[in-house]
């Protein structure tokens, strides 16, 4: 299906000449996204949970523990037993404030309602691996220099070693910029604006979900996407979307929705929740273009105070199938709390892929 091809995310350098095709043909070199010309990513909020006063200092990234390494590159993996499922939880409190202070025994992880054994315990602030996934559709042209601006203070309120590609999209999608930490080079990538076309959404977060599952050198994985109106021109549905945004080791999808009253937008939030509520993310929808950049600011805040939970399943992974995940946490002295994390996972394969519209 044209919409999980990964090699339709194309960047926007020039064509790659003839002679320099047959060169690496014949050198055996692959290219894992092809070039196009240049004229050719229920929780949801309006404004983001107050921030505890934990925030990691950016400059200063916390020492890896011993339950993670670096590689020669520099690149942080965890020590995963491939048995275990990694689940990255948001604690927040009934004021809702983002609880970064409790340990291994406060929770309680719950698969298909059986209580399992939390075999690996980390809060850290750990690199992740983020698309920035942009909405390019011609309603969005006013809006982009707000956005862009805001999508560039995520990533300086992020980890330094985070892993960032920008994808921009309206009825296509392409890959502006591929992972990289340099500020400069993400900036020329968001500032890629050809705002015209519809609005393929869960074409774009499909195929950078792909991205982020055959590329990313980094386990923790995100999605961060801003859209302003409902899916028009995609080959997913929504439903179909969801199924591989949670395949095992998907994404955590970010959502901001500029949107309005109407009923077309009542479906883009609609959906903007569900693809947010089921990944372990947020769903956003501010009142006015000026509350994004705070927005953006509070979901790097809201990623770097995660708490990472790791468990052997009781049933086989091998049996496949679609397992609800449910995270409880619990504190002497403290009021309810609320633990965002995804609502389930794909075990083993991926899901049946279904048929295209």
């Amino acid at each position: 299906m044209p919409g999980r091809d990964i090699t339709r995310l194309r960047n926007r350098a020039a064509r790659i000449l003839p002679f320099f095709v047959a060169f690496v043909i014949c050198t055996g070199a692959q290219t894992a996204l092809p070039a196009r010309s240049q004229d050719a990513p229920s929780q949801t909020a309006t404004k983001p949970p107050a921030q505890s006063d934990s925030t990691p200092a950016q400059d200063n990234p916390k020492p890896e523990s011993p339950s993670k390494k670096a590689s020669d590159e520099g690149v942080f993996v965890f020590k995963k037993d491939v048995d275990e499922v990694l689940l990255h939880a948001s604690v927040i409190d009934d004021k809702q404030h983002i609880v970064t202070n409790l340990d291994r025994e406060a929770f309680t992880v719950y698969e298909d309602g059986k209580a399992q054994k939390i075999v690996s315990f980390h809060h850290e602030d750990i690199p992740v691996a983020m698309g920035i996934v942009i909405d390019n559709s011609g309603s969005m042209r006013e809006k982009r220099n707000k956005v862009n601006q805001a999508a560039l203070n995520l990533v300086r309120s992020s980890n330094p070693r985070d892993e960032v590609f920008v994808v921009n999209f309206n009825d296509e999608y392409y890959l502006d910029q591929d992972f990289t930490n340099d500020l400069l080079k993400l900036k020329e990538a968001l500032e890629k604006i050809d705002a015209r076309g519809g609005t393929s959404l869960y074409d774009a977060l499909v195929a950078s979900a792909d991205h982020l599952k055959r590329d990313a050198r980094l386990e923790k994985k995100v999605l961060f996407v801003v859209t302003d109106g409902e899916d028009n021109a995609s080959n997913e549905t929504l439903e179909q979307a969801v199924k591989m945004l949670q395949e095992e080791n998907g994404p955590s999808v970010y959502a901001i929705g500029i949107l309005g009253d109407e009923e077309h937008p009542k479906r883009a939030r609609k959906a903007l929740e569900i693809i947010a509520q089921r990944t372990g993310g947020i769903a956003f929808f501010p009142r006015t273009l000026d509350e994004v950049d705070e927005i953006s600011r509070s979901v790097a805040h809201d990623i770097r105070n995660q708490y990472t939970i790791g468990y052997k399943p009781t049933n086989p992974r091998g049996t496949g199938g679609f397992r609800a995940v449910r995270v409880e946490a619990k504190g002497k002295g403290r009021g309810k709390m609320l633990v965002r994390t995804k609502s389930g996972y794909y075990a083993g394969s991926q899901p049946a892929a279904s048929a295209s519209k």
